[in-house]
């Protein structure tokens, strides 16, 4: 059996789901449009850079949200996936996964993004494995804006297949091919970890890796 990765924002889908999902509080009014906004724009530019605070972004990112009843949220969340989320869901993409999916390989989500933003993009794209950013949660089961755990993000990815993987059975030794489809230089630890990967819809710095050192690239959407 093969293995195939796959990070979701700008990879799988052409627009980065937790910045517009913060996006999506200023329209519905849950935040403070302007000075909400302008602060959500400036943490996507530090991500974009490598530079980003992981919890001081997922802490700000959740208080859009999580103070509000969790049926509440729920359903908000289902708004913006009828309204942004899907809308963004490419038939390449979908193609991609599926021909993985038909070639019998386990396949999972992994972002950098929180669980709560994405589990319905795993969902719609019929992956059933996600590993996500989790969230901590009190002993009332409300969402504290702390990250649970490892975070998925830079080397955490790494960390968090292998662990994932140890829960399957698995180990990355017992894949005879290991494919990981990203965008971004944040995810070079994971990328230069399997034993294929591909630059997909790459940023230019990641491009210009990709070509120093003979790396497939993907171009799924124009």
């Amino acid at each position: 059996m093969n293995l195939t990765l796959f990070d979701l924002d700008g990879t799988l889908i052409p627009v980065d789901s937790d910045h517009s999902f913060g996006a999506f509080m200023v329209e519905v009014g849950w935040v403070d449009g302007e000075a909400w906004g302008r602060r959500n724009d400036e943490f996507f530019a530090q991500y974009n850079a490598g530079t980003l605070d992981l919890p001081a972004y997922v802490e700000f990112a959740t208080s859009a949200w999580r103070h509000r009843p969790l049926d509440e949220a729920l359903a908000m969340r289902e708004r913006f996936m009828a309204e942004i989320g899907k809308p963004a869901l490419r038939p390449e993409a979908i193609a991609l996964v599926e021909r993985h999916r038909a070639a019998g390989d386990l396949i999972a989500l992994v972002t950098a993004t929180n669980e709560f933003v994405t589990a319905p993009f795993a969902e719609a794209f019929g992956i059933e494995h996600l590993i996500a950013v989790q969230l901590q949660r009190d002993d009332a089961g409300r969402y504290t804006g702390a990250i649970r755990g490892v975070p998925s993000f830079r080397e955490g990815k790494i960390e968090r297949v292998a662990s994932w993987l140890q829960g399957l059975g698995a180990q990355w030794q017992g894949f005879e091919r290991v494919t990981f489809y990203s965008d971004s230089t944040n995810d070079l630890p994971l990328l230069e970890r399997v034993s294929h990967p591909v630059a997909t819809n790459p940023s230019p710095s990641l491009a210009n890796i990709a070509n120093a050192r003979g790396w497939p690239q993907l171009q799924l959407f124009a």
